[in-house]
């Protein structure tokens, strides 16, 4: 195996969180290293031009810009700040639905600031985005609709429901001096209102992503032979896991997560990851 097969097989052995934060590192690196040794402006072919004009020629840049930073303490504390949020999720909705989040929540904080862009060119003349903001935020939105009432300590010390924290998180960030960062402010609100509608549909049993967590449809019954008999138990086991799972999600539904004793939390999170 070549050094590049093995860091290769790391990188895809690792979880969701792992990946983005090492990518995000990446091409922080590119664009401030790279791109300065090669006098290459990479940044141009990175961050999403928010004129429509421009995004025509450069339609990739609305995947790339999330992923793509040139200050290192915009980077620090996006990531730290994605950091705290994917914790909660990862520990109940497991590491591929994470990814989906992060992307889907960039693309549409992404898409509103583009939107704008076109709509009022004026007021974007020559302007980019770049950075993680508006998917980290829709990761924290999700879980603050999600599970609401967790406790979390800020700064380590004053104990609040995550709802607040993240309420006040997202003002800090947003809506103070919206006049500063427009744009950017205005991808956060696009990444916030996908995550809260993805918490929302799950909430209430719904994932928009892979539909793991809708009620499914009785099947008819068929006739199962001796020498299905394989089959015919995994098949019982896996309704069983579908009804268990609908349980607890109506539950978290009714009264929120934290109603939830540890047992069942880690119920969940074992039935999660076999979706």
């Amino acid at each position: 195996m070549t050094l590049f097969q093995k860091i290769k097989y790391s990188f895809e052995t690792q979880s969701s969180l792992t990946q983005i934060v090492v990518v995000n590192f990446v091409m922080f690196l590119v664009v401030n290293v790279v791109a300065n040794l090669s006098h290459v402006p990479l940044l141009n072919y990175l961050a999403l031009p928010i004129e429509g004009l421009p995004f025509v020629f450069k339609f990739w840049t609305l995947f790339t810009y999330m992923f793509t930073h040139v200050d290192f303490w915009h980077l620090f504390w996006n990531m730290i700040l994605f950091y705290f949020f994917s914790q909660l999720f990862l520990n109940i909705m497991g590491s591929t639905k994470l990814l989906y989040l992060y992307v889907l929540s960039g693309l549409c904080g992404g898409a509103l600031v583009l939107i704008l862009g076109i709509l009022f060119p004026m007021s974007f003349s020559g302007a980019v985005l770049i950075g993680a903001s508006a998917a980290v935020l829709g990761i924290g939105a999700c879980m603050a609709i999600f599970s609401p009432n967790y406790r979390v300590y800020l700064f380590g010390v004053l104990e609040m429901s995550f709802k607040y924290v993240y309420l006040l998180i997202f003002i800090l960030n947003t809506i103070v001096d919206l006049s500063i960062n427009t744009g950017g402010k205005i991808s956060h609100i696009g990444g916030a209102l996908f995550g809260l509608l993805y918490g929302y549909k799950l909430k209430n049993g719904v994932d928009l992503f892979q539909f793991s967590f809708s009620r499914k449809k009785k099947s008819p019954l068929k006739m199962v032979y001796k020498s299905s008999a394989v089959n015919s138990n995994t098949a019982y086991a896996q309704q069983n896991d579908d009804q268990r799972l609908n349980t607890l999600l109506d539950k978290i539904s009714k009264s929120g997560y934290d109603s939830l004793s540890k047992s069942e939390k880690d119920e969940l999170f074992i039935l999660s990851q076999k979706k």
